[in-house]
């Protein structure tokens, strides 16, 4: 029972942090409610176009919601009982005032992609590293959410390889990046929607009946990582969707150029976050509550709530469920899936897992076309100029597809933050500039510069791999300097 309150109360206090702090954050902002949104003054019938302002949420939602609040929060809860915190403290007060200002600062400069705001708040040279960092992470992402998805749709209908589904999803993404947006992604967003809404809402619903006390422990001071992984900083990068991600303040301008009205951009941007926060901690929660359930049962709700078990297949070896998140997170999904909903509501659940890499993997690549348009000033409104961007895209996320990723990879997640780093800093500056409080982005900017430095730093896959309190020293004093730097360009402003 004290794990259903806890559980409870994590997802009660995410949404009071839309309904209280949300609000702060549009008042602090100042948002001018007669300002005219891109997609009324910019109309080009492909990028900047006015839509239901449920379907930009939902769009929003599926762009944001890779596979970070389901991989991410499994392998972020290893580390125990903190990953709930984190995912609460972390969604209220840094990511969905991350995505939410961001998207208002761009609103307020006709729709401008997340570089083009650096570079106007944190200069030319932080502009040119925002937009390698940017346009590198979209490539990233079309490419491993492409052989992700891939591996789980073939696991469900294995008549077709997992190359073919790769090409089936990457001739989806090329048409979901050139066609205009209200073509693909705005009628097949909704149907993808309502697989996500079941995969999350079905879980939370099963996890009381299964026969199984959730969150046996909920002491956030154990660390539980069953191979040893310090907490400090590593749950801070581990679990970013759900929390933060800087991957998040790339698509919102997508969706500024899609949106009529600025009164809705709360409930589109905050909530968006705080929808994805929801899902986190729902996964989150099944990972701790599942973290030492051999895989080879199934749980079923039964008279004396007791676990009922299945033959193993023939080969399969024992493992915790904690073991086969390490493993193989796809299988412990799978695994989850089945053991909550039954086979059938574990393919409908696992599908709407495979939609949110899909959903974000179009719209990055969508979103890199944009960027690079943008840079080089190649207007987009006629198809042939958008297949001269597009086209080499996708011949360099085939090329990068060939590659070994297991170094590329080890960094991708500190890229992710470090991208948090750079938009919430331009967040603070904006609203220093304007003369209102720019602690709630300073703080939080402040704390994710002292993350990713030590992350870089100390962390074991990364080639320094300093010891942690030297690495987290260093992060220390690199966020002392820019806070330091922040608040002097501050006083010479005022001057």
């Amino acid at each position: 029972m004290m794990g259903l309150l806890v559980f409870a109360g994590c997802a009660l206090a995410l949404v009071l942090g839309y309904v209280l702090y949300g609000r702060i954050a549009e008042r602090v902002y100042g948002v001018d409610f007669r300002m005219l949104m891109p997609c009324r003054v910019q109309a080009d019938g492909v990028d900047y176009v006015e839509m239901p302002t449920w379907k930009v949420f939902l769009i929003q939602l599926l762009n944001i919601a890779g596979l970070g609040p389901v991989f991410g929060a499994l392998a972020g809860c290893l580390f125990g009982p903190a990953a709930l915190l984190w995912i609460v403290l972390g969604c209220i007060f840094a990511g969905a005032l991350h995505d939410f200002l961001a998207a208002l600062m761009s609103a307020e400069h006709g729709g401008a992609n997340l570089p083009e705001l650096v570079q106007r708040y944190l200069g030319r040279g932080a502009g040119y590293v925002m937009r390698s960092l940017c346009v590198v992470l979209m490539l990233l992402v079309g490419v491993v959410f492409t052989s992700g998805p891939a591996g789980m749709l073939h696991a469900l209908v294995d008549a077709v390889s997992v190359p073919g589904w790769c090409v089936i999803i990457m001739l989806y993404y090329f048409l979901a990046t050139v066609l205009p947006i209200d073509v693909i992604i705005g009628r097949l967003y909704p149907v993808f929607g309502v697989l996500f809404i079941f995969m999350a809402l079905g879980l939370a619903v099963a996890l009381p009946f299964s026969g199984v006390e959730i969150l046996p422990n909920c002491d956030i001071t154990q660390n539980l990582h069953p191979q040893g992984l310090s907490v400090w900083p590593m749950i801070f990068v581990t679990i970013a969707c759900g929390a933060i991600s800087g991957f998040h303040a790339t698509q919102s301008p997508m969706m500024v150029r899609c949106l009529g009205d600025v009164r809705k951009a709360r409930p589109v941007f905050y909530g968006a976050m705080v929808a994805e926060g929801l899902v986190a901690l729902i996964w989150a929660t099944v990972g701790l509550t599942l973290r030492d359930v051999v895989t080879d049962y199934t749980l079923v709700s039964s008279a004396a709530g007791k676990l009922t078990p299945q033959l193993a297949q023939a080969g399969q070896s024992l493992a915790t469920f904690a073991e086969l998140t390490v493993s193989s997170p796809a299988t412990a999904v799978s695994h989850a899936c089945t053991a909550l909903l039954g086979p059938v509501g574990a393919a409908l659940a696992v599908l709407g897992v495979v939609v949110l890499p899909i959903t974000s993997g179009d719209t990055a690549m969508r979103c890199c076309r944009l960027m690079l348009a943008d840079a080089l000033h190649v207007e987009q409104k006629h198809w042939l100029r958008r297949l001269l961007i597009a086209v080499p895209l996708f011949v360099a996320v085939i090329a990068i597809s060939q590659v070994d990723f297991s170094v590329i990879w080890r960094y991708f997640g500190w890229a992710n933050q470090t991208l948090a780093c750079f938009t919430l800093w331009s967040i603070a500056v904006f609203l220093l500039s304007k003369g209102r409080l720019h602690w709630l982005a300073t703080l939080p900017a402040v704390f994710m510069t002292t993350v990713c430095c030590t992350f870089l730093l100390g962390a074991p896959e990364c080639m320094i791999a300093l010891p942690m309190p030297v690495a987290t020293g260093i992060g220390c004093g690199v966020a002392a300097a820019c806070l330091g730097l922040f608040l002097l360009r501050g006083r010479k402003s005022a001057g």
